[in-house]
């Protein structure tokens, strides 16, 4: 809640992980805690917006060799724009299905879920293409801002990307916070504390609507930051954070890397800036969001160490 105040986009995952790893620590000892596990998520603190950011780079590199730095860029960006609408269909149908369908109980393997993948990418470049073919150019617009016409063919794609990456990022992260209040009605339940536990419906409905309630209340503070604050962002430098994202979340998710989706975008966010130079991004807003994500996890653990011994004292 303080750092939605602040505008600082950290990673509930790594907050929620700080928290048990100080109640591991107090309730139960210093071996309770996988020390192993902690130091994997601490290193994907650089490992994350480091592949986010690369990708980003390249992402926007590409686009303006093709696209932006040619005569003709509207037309280019009609050109191969069918390519990167294919691109951005594959990729968040794989956020989609690592991310999202596990927890429908919906398992296919890596082989079928790109097969998959690739054909929803096919059907989304078709349909983008004949869409593209649609768009012209506003002269008036031009004259004001020579890529007007290029953004104005990647604005309605940075809605997609935005809305696929939001469904796999509250699929994913909505366990942080109904996870161990399933475990706590699951003991209430049955007296027994075991591995795996029921989860009733009313705690999903429950968890999804904390989770709009905060979009809307407090949410546009982390946007701001992101959107605004890190680097000028447009439709099409958007796009490139966003499918940059999606593949870094794709990447990590196949090789089990316990990384932060918050964390990735403001990575690929970086990247783009750094495309056009150290000088389009605000490293002060940086650092502090750098600052934020290292004292995430141990004031986490800290208030849950806090909050053990609070109630020990109230109920013994």
């Amino acid at each position: 809640m303080v750092a939605s105040y602040y505008g600082w986009p950290v990673s509930t995952t790594h907050t929620i992980v700080g928290a048990l790893v100080g109640f591991g620590m107090v309730g139960l000892g210093m071996s309770a805690v996988e020390w192993g596990k902690v130091g994997s998520i601490v290193a994907s603190w650089l490992i994350s917006p480091l592949i986010g950011a690369t990708i980003a780079f390249l992402l926007t590199q590409s686009l303006r060799k093709f696209i932006l730095d040619t005569e003709t860029p509207f037309e280019n960006a009609k050109r191969y724009g069918p390519i990167y609408v294919f691109l951005m269909g594959m990729l968040i149908a794989l956020v989609t299905i690592f991310k999202g369908l596990k927890h429908l109980n919906l398992e296919l393997s890596t082989g079928q879920s790109m097969i998959v993948a690739v054909i929803i990418g096919l059907a989304v470049a078709f349909v983008g293409r004949i869409l593209l073919r649609r768009i012209t150019v506003d002269p008036d617009a031009e004259k004001d801002f020579h890529y007007a016409g290029v953004e104005k063919v990647f604005a309605p794609l940075c809605v997609f990307t935005a809305c696929s990456m939001a469904f796999a990022h509250g699929s994913n992260d909505v366990a942080n916070g109904i996870g161990p209040l399933a475990a706590i009605v699951s003991i209430v339940n049955t007296g027994e504390v075991a591995q795996k536990s029921a989860l009733p419906l009313w705690i999903l409905i429950l968890g999804g609507t904390g989770i709009v309630i905060g979009l809307a209340t407090m949410g546009y503070r982390v946007m701001k930051t992101i959107g605004t604050k890190i680097t000028e962002l447009t439709p099409s430098r958007g796009f490139c954070a966003e499918l940059a994202a999606a593949s870094t979340v794709v990447l990590a998710s196949r090789l089990g890397l316990p990384v932060s989706t918050t964390h990735i975008i403001v990575g690929a966010v970086l990247g783009v800036g750094l495309a056009r130079g150290i000088a389009a991004i605000d490293l002060r807003v940086v650092v502090g969001i750098v600052t934020s994500w290292v004292v995430t996890l141990p004031i986490g653990a800290a208030l849950a160490a806090f909050f053990f011994f609070f109630f020990k004292g109230v109920f013994l």
